[in-house]
This record gives C-alpha cells, sequence and structure tokens, in this order.
C-alpha cells in the first residue's frame, strides 16, 4: 500500500509539473517525446549514475573523514549537489546538438524535464524510506513535491538555459557560459541542501528557493516572450518576399494561430509548425558559420518552398 501510494504521488505531480513547463513554451514547443527522453534519463540514468559517482566520492572522502556524522554532512551537502548536477547534466550535453535545441527556452524545458524526472525517482526513494508514520510521510510528500523536486527541476533549468545561450556563441563564450550554468545548478542544490540540513536554517532555505523558484519562472516567461519577437521578426520579412500574406504575420506570432478560421483547418497546424520552423532556421542561419550555416540555409529554402506550395495548392488558403 505504502509503495503504490508513494509511486503514484512521486509521478502525478512531476507529470504535471512537466505538462505545464511543456505547455508554457507555447510559440515553438519542443516534441513531446524528445521532452519525455530528458524526463526519463533523470529519472532513470542520472539517479542510477548519481548514486554509482555519490558512493564512490564519498568513499574517497571517507579516508579523511573517518567520522560518520562528519561524513554524512559532507555527502549531501558536498557530494550530492556537485555529482547529481552533472550527472543530470550529461543529457543536456547530448540533446543539445539536436536543431531543435537553439536558445535558452529550449535549455529551460529539456533541463527542467530531467530535473522533473530526477525529482519523481529521488522523492519515490524518500517516500518509501522514511514515511514511518502517515503524519510524517504526507510532510515529507508535502515538502519534497512542492520544494525539493522543484529544486531540482530549476537546477538543471538552470544549467540547460546556460547552454542554449551558449549554442551559437564563440568556442571561449561556450566554455564560460557552461562553466558558469554548471556552477550556478550546483550553488542551487547546495544552497537547498545546506539550509534544510539544520533546523535552525531551514525557514532561510525555503526562503531563498521560493525566491529562485519565482526568478526561473520569470526568466521563463520572458525567454517565450523572445521567441514571439522572433517569429514576428523574420516572418516579417518573409512577408516582404510573398512568402506569407502580410496579413499572417500578427496571426503567426501571436495566440490567435490556435483559432480556427483564418485558414484552412486542413493546413492551419501544418501551416504554423512550417511557418515557426522557418523563423527559427532563419535565426540559426544568422547566428552559424561555415558548414553549419549552408545547412540552416538550405532548410530556409526548403521550409519556404513548402510554405508557398502549400496555401498556392489549398483552394480555402486564407480568408
Amino acid at each position: 500500500m505504502l509503495i503504490t501510494a508513494s509511486a503514484i504521488v512521486a509521478a502525478v505531480p512531476m507529470l504535471t509539473y512537466l505538462l505545464i513547463i511543456w505547455r508554457l513554451d507555447r510559440y515553438d514547443p519542443e516534441p513531446f517525446k524528445l521532452v519525455l527522453q530528458n524526463y526519463l534519463w533523470g529519472a532513470v540514468g542520472a539517479i542510477v549514475f548519481s548514486i554509482i559517482g555519490s558512493v564512490l566520492f564519498t568513499y574517497i572522502i571517507s579516508f579523511f573523514t573517518p567520522d560518520k556524522t562528519e561524513l554524512e554532512y559532507y555527502s549531501t551537502i558536498i557530494v550530492a549537489p556537485v555529482i547529481e548536477e552533472f550527472m543530470k547534466g550529461i543529457f543536456l550535453f547530448i540533446i543539445v546538438v539536436n536543431r531543435r535545441f537553439d536558445n535558452l527556452t529550449d535549455g529551460i524545458v529539456y533541463g527542467g524535464a530531467i530535473g522533473l524526472g530526477f525529482g519523481m525517482t529521488e522523492n519515490f526513494i524518500y517516500f518509501v524510506s522514511f514515511g514511518e508514520s502517515i503524519g510524517g510521510w504526507v510532510a515529507i510528500v508535502i515538502v519534497r513535491t512542492l520544494f525539493s523536486a522543484v529544486m531540482h527541476c530549476v537546477s538543471t533549468g538552470t544549467f540547460g538555459a546556460f547552454l542554449g545561450t551558449a549554442k551559437f556563441k564563440s568556442a571561449s563564450s561556450k566554455i564560460l557560459l557552461t562553466l558558469a550554468g554548471y556552477s550556478s545548478a550546483v550553488l542551487i542544490h547546495f544552497t537547498w541542501n545546506a539550509t534544510v540540513s539544520f533546523r535552525s536554517t531551514a525557514p532561510l532555505g525555503f526562503i531563498i528557493l521560493g525566491i529562485t523558484i519565482l526568478i526561473f519562472i520569470s526568466v521563463f516567461l520572458f525567454a517565450v516572450a523572445g521567441e514571439r519577437k522572433i517569429i514576428l521578426k523574420q516572418l516579417k520579412l518573409e512577408a516582404g518576399i510573398g512568402t506569407i500574406p502580410i496579413e499572417h504575420l500578427i496571426i503567426l506570432s501571436s495566440s490567435k494561430r490556435n483559432i480556427s478560421g483564418w485558414i484552412d483547418e486542413k493546413i492551419r497546424k501544418i501551416y504554423i509548425s512550417a511557418a515557426t520552423t522557418l523563423a527559427f532556421r532563419k535565426m540559426q542561419s544568422e547566428k552559424s558559420k561555415g558548414a553549419s550555416k549552408n545547412s540552416y540555409l538550405e532548410e530556409v529554402n526548403i521550409y519556404r518552398q513548402f510554405i508557398k506550395n502549400i496555401l498556392e495548392t489549398n483552394s480555402g488558403r486564407y480568408e
């Protein structure tokens, strides 16, 4: 009974958070299949490697700190943030090469998904291990669902944001932003673990994490608004050369595009997807060099022609 209840309350809130983050990325949403892969890495891969890494590093530290209480302190405060943020972040280095990963917003979505997956599994372990009484179990569920697991989302989402920002930068900037992102993730994790490990500083930990979450959400919403500006800017140029009708410009860069009636419903979704991808491929081509730039420009031409074709061949293309 405890295991079943723990599994449900560990999974449902984290999957709900995941859907909220994914839906908030409304202008250029990432493929949910790809988001789910990141979530599963956090839930399984990152957990397994974090356990192995933590055990190994704690064993090494034990040679210098034989006292068990002190060793546990170092393991929680120092080892856990350093190892766990590294293991969670590994998958971001794999996904960042994907063409869908092109800015700060994408980094937040993918990193946040990894953190939520990690938080889900870690919550389940805690719920099963430390639920000695109903009251104690409920208290752990509330704290970890609203704070501890969300901390993992924020920390890895922050790392992802830095990687998204770094994608089209110079090599030296990539290194600096990557180190800054990882350090920020570790700092968020470290601050939470350090403060809530002691009753006297726990209230401060909740306050600091609460402020951090608000900042994280604000940055995310600001980044999403930035994607709208990218679409508007790039498609304005396309309207100028006749790729899309000028009257579609505002619609395609706002929530109006999800309302039926402005174009034949048979092509609305594919038209929105193609126009959005065209806008971002144009942005990517502007920030790239060499073979990468040529590759993006090739896709720009493909999507541009595709849009022209569906608008020209569909008799009810717009009203």
